[in-house]
């Protein structure tokens, strides 16, 4: 790649509520992938603390329901984030700091209609997180008649390596994954191996 993508994530309190989380217009963040004509239907958020990383998407533009299969995570619709707790932008095959997280705002449940969090496992790593204990991560989702708003937090001690003090500098990437409306990417698309390959992800500086 002849340039790296970066981007600026910004502290917030991270106050969850009965309504998950509300962030500001600030921590709004960029989806570059609309530079490859890649349709921008979602308003991301993203927001840091000492506590952990959270966030809080909307999704418009919808007149299907999500499609989510507790059984099949790596297609199922929803917000999926990785992150490199130690920003090694040089490797290929991601190692026991790089993480992937799945939000679905459905798919859990007997009629699959329960919103679901989960680490999943990274095609081809090195090695793997330590592994999170049930209903660490938290999510909540609230349905909209033309799509839906999802909020979720990962706190600290679900990230091996997170250390915003010593480590500030994060690789990072994200995709709103939706059967109806496509890929929304933070950078590059599933055209390349980027659910596996670290070297493909952005770099997040952690500021205030």
């Amino acid at each position: 790649m002849l340039f790296r993508f970066e981007l600026t994530i910004r502290r917030d309190e991270l106050e969850w509520t009965d309504k998950g989380l509300q962030l500001p217009e600030r921590c709004r963040v960029p989806s570059f992938g609309a530079l490859a004509d890649r349709r921008n239907y979602a308003d991301v958020r993203i927001a840091w603390s000492d506590s952990g990383l959270g966030f809080q998407i909307r999704v418009f533009g919808k007149k299907q329901l999500p499609w989510c299969r507790e059984t099949r995570l790596d297609e199922s619709d929803g917000f999926h984030l990785w992150v490199d707790t130690r920003c090694s932008p040089n490797i290929h095959r991601a190692t026991g700091f790089c993480h992937r997280f799945l939000f679905m705002p459905a798919g859990g449940g007997p009629r699959r209609e329960r919103a679901l969090a989960s680490l999943i496992e990274i095609n081809r790593a090195r090695a793997n997180p330590k592994q999170v204990p049930p209903d660490t991560l938290r999510i909540k989702t609230l349905a909209r008649h033309d799509g839906y708003e999802l909020s979720g937090l990962i706190p600290s001690p679900a990230m091996t390596g997170y250390d915003p003090k010593d480590q500030s500098r994060l690789g990072f990437y994200f995709a709103v994954l939706d059967r109806e409306l496509g890929w929304q990417t933070l950078s590059l698309g599933p055209e390349y191996p980027v659910m596996e390959d670290p070297s493909l992800w952005a770099e997040a500086q952690l500021a205030d």
